[in-house]
């Protein structure tokens, strides 16, 4: 018994001094992987905190063992979330899975699995040591991927504004990022929904590790796609360019948007936020890639107001709102619709309920009875307040063109609220 004790303690000590080892000499996670998968005979995987695989030395037996169990998702995502801490039995093996942190900062999951039985406690003090030697390689990579990125954005940034028309300085730098420009493509912009966040006023050190992990889960499913897309991180929002095979097949890009916005929700396990997208026209040259991210930031900040959160907008199917948000100055739009709707165009619960009666109304074409039906109210109640609005707008049952301009005011209100 002694014996085992000093093999198992002699083993977690070679492993430590293996690991340690491969961090000073630059050694990158899926060696860690390997060295404790064959130091202490078990698979291995490091994940992100969500369960997106990193790194990993799993056996494809293994993987369809995890797939079975319905801890893989449809998208790859290793569904963390249903392990217990204390391990979790998967056929007659074990998986255990354990926290890689440091300074407070969650990083990624280690999770360990062998296939024969119970992991021995000697191997669970084993790798708890390997997830502390991670956590300094996750923090020095992610200390040059947080440069690496800015360098990206801000690169981004010139072409977006037109800062950058030098096409040998654009070949270069897009060559030396990965990235191929030289294709259709269409910009998504990505944002974390405000009401999905963690309490009424999460602090901005939390907002950022949310921002982050949501920032990386964009880069991880565009390399599955593509490993020349480019994702890059803007602080509150993620931008990618996502290649359009066929522009006459799938002129909107469609299908490799709802890949990649599938791939990142998941099935919203694992502290998955929500979020909306906003999609512009497809850019066939890198000449068009200004105006595409300002259509897509456009269909983003429109769709959220208008259908509300966890949406995706293209810029070409917002109808009325899309010709509205070619409108270069706000400030004309919310003066054209308080022209239009005078006293309904307030922020209060009385304009706001006598617009939705309106609305009704439009969208019925002021049939009385259908409109009263359709909000609940006596027929004697609507006939009531069609007469306000028309004493407040005019002749709106007769005058088909000032309905017009008001469906117009109230599509301008929706933008604005």
């Amino acid at each position: 018994m002694k014996d085992e004790a000093l093999r198992t303690l002699a083993r977690a000590d070679q492993l430590h001094q293996a690991l340690t080892h491969l961090v000073l000499e630059g050694g990158d996670l899926e060696q860690i992987a390997a060295e404790v998968a064959r130091t202490l005979e078990c698979e291995v995987c490091f994940t992100t905190p969500d369960g997106r695989e990193q790194a990993a030395h799993l056996s494809l037996e293994t993987r369809e063992v995890l797939i079975d169990a319905e801890l893989v998702d449809p998208t790859g995502r290793i569904r963390v979330e249903r392990l217990r801490s204390d391990g979790s039995q998967v056929g007659v093996g074990q998986i255990r899975h354990f926290g890689v942190g440091a300074a407070g900062v969650d990083l990624a999951r280690l999770l360990a699995y062998d296939p024969t039985g119970p992991i021995a406690d000697a191997d669970v003090q084993a790798l708890e040591r390997a997830a502390i030697v991670a956590a300094l390689l996750i923090t020095r990579e992610e200390a040059i991927t947080a440069v690496e990125n800015k360098y990206r954005g801000d690169f981004l940034r010139e072409l977006f504004l037109r800062r950058a028309d030098d096409l040998g300085y654009i070949s270069e730098h897009a060559e030396a990022f990965g990235w191929n420009l030289d294709r259709p493509v269409v910009v998504c912009v990505a944002e974390l929904d405000p009401e999905g966040l963690e309490g009424e006023h999460p602090s901005s050190e939390r907002r950022r590790n949310f921002q982050a992990r949501f920032a990386n889960a964009w880069r991880q499913v565009c390399r599955g796609i593509d490993q020349q897309i480019p994702a890059v991180d803007f602080s509150s929002e993620v931008v990618t360019l996502l290649p359009v095979a066929d522009i006459e097949e799938t002129p909107s890009g469609r299908s490799v948007v709802l890949r990649a916005a599938k791939g990142v929700h998941g099935d919203r396990g694992g502290g998955r936020l929500p979020f909306s997208v906003g999609v512009s026209r497809v850019a066939p040259t890198m000449a068009q890639l200004p105006e595409a991210y300002k259509q897509a930031r456009r269909a983003v900040e429109i769709g959220r107001r208008v259908r509300g959160g966890a949406s995706t907008t293209y810029f070409d199917q917002l109808g009325l709102h899309r010709l509205l948000a070619l409108v270069p100055d706000p400030a004309e739009l919310s003066a054209y619709a308080k022209d239009v709707l005078g006293p309904l165009a307030e922020r209060t619960p009385e304009a706001a309920d006598l617009r939705e009666t309106l609305r009704v109304l439009l969208d019925t074409n002021f049939n009385v009875a259908e409109a009263a039906r359709a909000q609940f109210f006596h027929y004697n109640t609507m006939r009531y307040r069609v007469g306000k609005l028309q004493r407040l707008l005019g002749p709106l049952a007769t005058d088909p063109h000032l309905r017009l301009d008001v469906a117009v005011a109230l599509r301008v209100l929706e933008i604005a609220e």
